[in-house]
């Protein structure tokens, strides 16, 4: 059906106006979060994420540490713990001076028939566990005490055969006396008596050599009460202490490590062995 040409002007003025109005219409934009963004394949928006910062505020980043590797201010400690004892330590397998409200109570030259089960019936009381520097000697005397301390879970270290001074020795006679002794992984010579060449010796034959923090001097025979103040004002966070449970009589020290560990306990610290 031809139209007239009024009527064409009008329909085509009707589709032109169509055509604006189509135009003048925005699409929907694609949202991720408050941002605008150009859609994606297929219509979809892209993959992205956005953390709040309410959870970066909360928990503080942290940067990855390689296993077995340890912060500065770790590593000052444990350098600050091997000169207070003399110990090596390496924080893979031994790390002493950082183990919060721990102490290492420390036993020397024996065992003794008499005043070793008294010891370790006090730790026993006290929950704690020690290390026992034994003589070679003594060690092979008792072998049955040494088994009890053991099943205890006290550990033991090799204080030489007959406990003599390791520095006034001949080289080959200072060798034997360390070899001599139990085998452990911990070494401490007689009399806090050594050199390099003592070090080296305990060391080619695997063992640490562990001095001490505290002094109780129970080997002079002070008195109970001496004994005590010397544990309480010595100790600190990660000590070694000094004390005898063979070599003469060890009331005075059974006496004072009893009422030293009720009075540390309930300070908060714990006893623990040293791993030797």
């Amino acid at each position: 059906m031809t139209l007239p040409p009024g009527k064409l002007f009008l329909l085509a003025a009707l589709l032109f106006v169509a055509a604006l109005a189509q135009a003048a219409t925005p699409s929907a934009p694609s949202k991720t979060g408050d941002r605008n963004v150009a859609a994606g394949p297929a219509g979809r928006a892209p993959a992205t994420a956005r953390v709040p910062v309410a959870a970066i505020t909360k928990h503080k980043l942290t940067t990855a540490r390689r296993p077995g590797s340890a912060s500065k201010a770790h590593q000052s400690r444990a350098r600050q713990g091997s000169q207070r004892t003399g110990t090596p330590v390496r924080a893979d397998d031994w790390t002493l001076g950082n183990d919060g409200k721990v102490i290492y109570l420390t036993f020397d030259d024996g065992p003794q028939p008499e005043f070793t089960p008294k010891v370790l019936t006090v730790l026993a009381r006290h929950h704690a566990k020690a290390t026992f520097f034994v003589l070679g000697r003594e060690a092979a005397k008792y072998p049955d005490l040494i088994a009890t301390l053991l099943s205890q879970g006290h550990t033991l270290g090799n204080h030489t055969w007959d406990h003599p001074q390791l520095t006034k020795l001949p080289p080959e006679r200072m060798r034997q006396e360390i070899l001599s002794g139990v085998k452990s992984k911990c070494f401490r010579p007689p009399y806090r008596d050594t050199n390099a060449a003592v070090a080296a010796v305990a060391a080619a034959n695997h063992q640490r050599e562990v001095l001490w923090d505290v002094d109780t001097k129970d080997w002079d025979k002070p008195g109970a009460a001496k004994i005590e103040r010397q544990i309480l004002r010595g100790v600190f966070p990660g000590a070694v202490v000094l004390l005898h449970d063979g070599g003469g009589d060890r009331t005075q020290t059974v006496t004072a490590l009893d009422r030293a560990l009720t009075q540390l306990t309930a300070r908060g610290y714990t006893f623990r062995a040293l791993p030797c």
